[in-house]
């Protein structure tokens, strides 16, 4: 059976892992297509029934991966909630996405089944910035932009006078303009060891040990591109499916600190994690994985 997967994304298809999703579905006789999130148009007629409009005669896909990223806005989410409605299988689905967008969304997520993750503070003033860096037992801290990803929107803040121009930029709006920021401890990483786990189908598809670029607290692949195959754990394993769990993907990219002589604590889980590196380091067929789960789902209807 040959089918037709759409992949909600504004970037075109030679992005790694769109193309990588292309090549996996074309070897195994299925297609992939881009939905592009401000090109088609949810709607409803005949008092209720679920319709989707798009330019061209392109149909409507078989199954879909929203693969939005950090920019997934609220024509975005429409989108998915769409082709749940109309029945469409969606890996991940709306609610899962509308969580894993917003980083204390996940946190809180993360929290109602008891799983680790560096203390952390949403805040929206200024006065909440600086009662936040008490809390947390002073200079540095860790400041997330909360849909944010990819290292991108992450900052270490070591002073006050860094600190006030930071509430400058975020937080100086008009209050139903603001964000918030995510104030978190900071874990310095010397002697830290960042790991990225993929998830595809709930189970494991691979791990890497991620290293900052020197100078850097950040450790994320696109950023330095420099990562190593991780040697799964019980521990790591369990944690990273339980993680996914909890917000509720069913492909998700999970990343966990563990400090020296600690335990491993969860940063982020990412609803569209990418898998250049993984797929490098490994010689594992990451986007067939994808592509195989996704059918089988479209089966399983």
């Amino acid at each position: 059976m040959s089918v037709s997967i759409g992949i909600i994304t504004v970037r075109d298809m030679q992005y790694h892992p769109n193309r990588r999703l292309v090549e996996a579905a074309a070897e195994r006789g299925h297609t992939v297509i881009r939905v592009h999130p401000y090109q088609g148009w949810p709607g409803f007629r005949n008092q209720g029934e679920a319709v989707f409009f798009q330019d061209g005669d392109q149909k409507v896909p078989d199954a879909v991966i929203p693969r939005q990223g950090a920019d997934v806005g609220s024509s975005c989410l429409a989108l998915i909630r769409q082709f749940e409605l109309l029945n469409i299988p969606v890996v991940n689905d709306f609610e899962a996405v509308r969580i894993s967008r917003h980083q204390f969304y996940t946190l809180q997520a993360l929290s109602s089944v008891g799983i680790p993750f560096p203390d952390s503070i949403f805040i929206n003033s200024a006065d909440g910035f600086f009662r936040a860096v008490k809390d947390l037992g002073g200079y540095p801290v860790v400041v997330k932009q909360v849909s944010r990803r990819q290292g991108r929107g992450v900052m270490k803040v070591d002073s006050a006078a860094l600190a006030c121009a930071i509430i400058d930029d975020h937080l100086e709006k008009p209050q139903k303009e603001r964000r918030g920021l995510l104030v978190q401890r900071y874990l310095p990483p010397s002697g830290r060891k960042d790991i990225r786990v993929l998830i595809v189908g709930q189970q494991v598809a691979g791990a890497q040990v991620l290293k900052p670029i020197p100078g850097d607290f950040r450790a994320n692949y696109h950023l330095s591109g420099q990562s190593r195959l991780f040697e799964m754990t019980p521990e790591i394993n369990n944690l990273s499916i339980r993680a996914a769990r909890a917000v509720g993907l069913d492909i998700a990219g999970v990343d966990l600190m563990v400090e020296k002589g600690g335990s491993p604590q969860v940063g982020e889980v990412n609803y569209a994690p990418g898998f250049k590196g993984l797929e490098a380091a490994s010689g594992r067929d990451i986007a067939g994985e994808i592509i195989d789960y996704v059918v089988g789902r479209i089966k399983s209807q």
